[in-house]
């Protein structure tokens, strides 16, 4: 499939953004969880899951931290404490109100503004938004 061809909806990253998004906010209501996803919660719980992300790099030269993918026990450690963030993330942002896509699509805005390319122009950025 070339880039002009639309995705069909199930494909399309934002929709499955949502869907999983969806399925953390009914994950925790069949568990009757919602009255402890506080934003402070779940602000503390996504530090918490950051920092065991941060554990497994903590003492790795970056020689070894750049090669972390390469095992198979330390890539799956990865990729939960990765998920966990970001299923923190996205159960933050849906008690909240926040668009995820949204707010990083305006912050990179403002940061392509804050730091523009040396010498480049702002025809330069990227535009995908």
């Amino acid at each position: 499939m070339n880039e002009t061809q639309e995705q069909p909806p199930e494909r399309r990253p934002e929709e499955r953004l949502d869907r999983l998004q969806r399925r953390l906010a009914d994950f925790a209501a069949a568990r009757g969880w919602e009255p402890y996803h506080t934003p402070k919660n779940l602000a503390v719980a996504l530090s918490v899951e950051a920092s065991e992300l941060v554990e497994i790099f903590q003492w790795l030269t970056p020689e070894q931290a750049a090669k972390v993918m390469e095992k198979p026990e330390s890539a799956h450690r990865v990729a939960d404490e990765v998920a966990d963030v970001l299923a923190y993330l996205l159960q933050f942002c849906e008690v909240l109100g926040v668009d995820v896509l949204d707010a990083l699509a305006a912050k990179i805005e403002r940061n392509e503004l804050r730091f523009p390319v040396p010498g480049g122009s702002a025809s330069d950025r990227h535009s995908s938004e």
